[in-house]
């Protein structure tokens, strides 16, 4: 048993900052789910292997009980990396993809403090949110890696860009067909695991759970000192740069993104002043 592996056959592609490590978490707790060697495993995302002729001999789990059936991967970057999809399905055009979504703009934030956060002390190298706005904030997502853009800025740099979910969902779509993704709300996660929780076993053909895992939701973004919060200008602009591809998501999801800021930004329910202070008091808790 202990030289026992299983292929990874499902992925859970994104979004960064949207309860994926709890959606992880709620699957490696089911008996008949094998447990990968890391969260993340990096592989589609990963520009040092030779995408000529890969070799993805690693990307298994290690089985450690019998009733271990099926294994997969937590890597939120993958939906917004350019090529990681097309790379996946060259791997397996099988595989099942699971993608939970949160406002853009609170995603973008929540982002942008954990990129503080990392810095500890070194935080002040790291812009604050209305520059890394101004800054960073390429019209759409790119097709392939910027040539100018190191690897680590397209990790750390890409709060906006990672915002533009129906661009995204479209390439995984012309990748995957869409009986073989499951979208999530962010907002179900953190009302209703239980409910969560059915879905993904119904999704991955496993056996139903008995008693749900207690409350799985242990990686909040930490709270941030002495730093700016966003402007309610930056954050209205934010709103209708998203607007067209909030639109195309919509579509393409049909996930109801009506509690969203930023959907309601858009329709006048939410006063940009409002959010903002909202979000600036969270950059300004003591950790």
């Amino acid at each position: 048993m202990s030289d026992a592996t299983l292929p990874i056959t499902y992925s859970i592609v994104g979004v960064q900052k949207a309860a994926t490590s709890t959606l992880f978490s709620l699957l490696v707790r089911h008996d008949e789910v094998a447990r990968p060697a890391h969260k993340e495993l990096h592989v589609f995302d990963d520009e040092r292997r030779d995408w000529s002729a890969p070799d993805l001999s690693d990307y298994r789990a290690r089985v450690t009980k019998p009733e271990q059936r099926i294994a997969g991967d937590s890597t939120p970057s993958y939906l917004y990396w350019p090529k990681a999809l097309e790379r996946m399905r060259a791997h397996n055009p099988d595989m099942l993809l699971i993608a939970s979504f949160r406002d853009p703009i609170e995603r973008a934030f929540s982002h942008w403090m954990m990129q503080v956060t990392r810095r500890g002390k070194r935080s002040d190298t790291f812009p604050d949110f209305d520059s890394l706005v101004r800054d960073w904030s390429p019209p759409g997502i790119p097709e392939v890696k910027p040539d100018d853009w190191s690897t680590s800025q397209l990790r750390n740099f890409t709060a906006v860009a990672r915002g533009f979910y129906g661009r995204q969902l479209e390439r995984g779509l012309a990748q995957f067909p869409r009986e073989q993704w499951l979208l999530i709300d962010f907002i179900d996660v953190v009302r209703d695991e239980a409910a969560v929780a059915s879905r993904l076993t119904d999704f991955l053909g496993l056996s139903p759970y008995g008693p749900i895992p207690p409350d799985l939701r242990r990686h909040p973004t930490p709270a941030v000192t002495d730093r700016t919060g966003p402007s309610a200008e930056v954050l209205q602009v934010l709103a209708e740069r998203y607007a067209d591809d909030l639109a195309l998501f919509e579509r393409l999801s049909g996930l109801d993104t009506s509690a969203w800021p930023t959907r309601r930004l858009l329709d006048g329910d939410l006063d940009a002043s409002e959010l903002a202070e909202k979000l600036g008091r969270k950059a300004a808790q003591a950790g």
